[in-house]
């Protein structure tokens, strides 16, 4: 499960500047002087939108799949993303945190960080046992 997320980044020419808007997250919004500044930009506004939405227990929406001109699917940083896609197979598997902190055998505290963005930094070696008790696979792509 990879969060990426459409952005449509469009180029307003009275500011001469780009302007980055995500549909599936109403007031996530940047700009940039460049294009490049703008994807660089929106990847930063997303990261921190999706870490404040959670830390507010807010509902955080799928991303839609929509493909258009003008659409670009930007990832936030792994210290967000990671915890967010946890999060969601936890939830789809129906287990609870004290679940998984058992399944893994450690403290419910220590499995709590791991959802917690900012706070999550898993090992590769935990990331695969957290595979395993959701039934998937990991797989690591370099880009």
């Amino acid at each position: 499960m990879i969060l990426f997320y459409p952005a449509r980044i469009t180029h307003v020419p009275e500011d001469n500047r780009y302007l980055v808007e995500f549909p599936d997250l109403p007031g996530c919004l940047t700009d940039g002087a460049t294009f490049e500044d703008a994807k660089r930009n929106a990847k930063e506004a997303l990261t921190g939108y999706l870490a404040s939405a959670f830390e507010k227990g807010q509902y955080i929406p799928e991303p839609s799949t929509a493909r258009s001109r003008g659409l670009y699917f930007i990832e936030p940083e792994p210290e967000v993303s990671v915890p967010i896609v946890i999060r969601r197979l936890r939830e789809a598997s129906n287990l609870t945190q004290p679940d998984v902190a058992d399944a893994l055998g450690i403290a419910l505290q220590a499995y709590q960080r791991i959802e917690k963005p900012g706070k999550s930094n898993p090992t590769l070696k935990t990331l695969a046992r957290l595979a395993k008790v959701f039934g998937k696979e990991l797989h690591l792509e370099f880009v």
